[in-house]
């Protein structure tokens, strides 16, 4: 799969289980209603959180932000709120999750259905907010490596 480029994202939960990751495993579903996905691994933090809470926002990173990719995908920075005492981020008005300053797109989300396969689970969110950033270039992953996206005009 390192031969497959994808998009990065940081998958955050807010409440009473704080949590950010950074995540490649993500896709659209269903553009009416809409509708995204994202595959978390039974054995992270991110499961129990976006299990009990049944919320989660995406933050859409631009090829800016290969820092804060690497600082959700850190396994040895701080849990909970220390987590983001460095990052600039708001509160999602939907959800409370962490939205990531500086992102590319922004999506709020409630849980709408889940389903283990393997040591993963597909989790479906229902969008409830969306909002689009000023940044024109994504952060891409491939081949084991963070690269700059295409450029887009608009």
């Amino acid at each position: 799969m390192a031969r497959f480029a994808t998009g990065v994202i940081a998958l955050t939960v807010g409440g009473d289980h704080l949590h950010g990751m950074t995540a490649n495993a993500f896709s659209s579903v269903s553009l009416e209603p809409p509708q995204v996905l994202c595959c978390v691994a039974h054995s992270a933090v991110m499961h129990k959180a976006i299990s009990a809470e049944r919320r989660f926002a995406v933050s859409i990173m631009g090829a800016d932000q290969e820092h804060l990719a690497r600082h959700f995908a850190d396994k040895s920075r701080p849990l909970g709120a220390s987590q983001f005492e460095s990052v600039d981020w708001r509160p999602g008005p939907r959800t409370g999750a962490p939205l990531l300053s500086g992102a590319l797109a922004w999506l709020e989300c409630e849980l709408a259905d889940f389903y283990d396969s393997g040591d993963h689970s597909i989790f479906i969110g229902s969008v409830l907010d969306s909002r689009r950033g000023p940044g024109r270039q994504g952060l891409l992953f491939f081949d084991g490596r963070f690269h700059a996206g295409v450029t887009t005009t608009r």
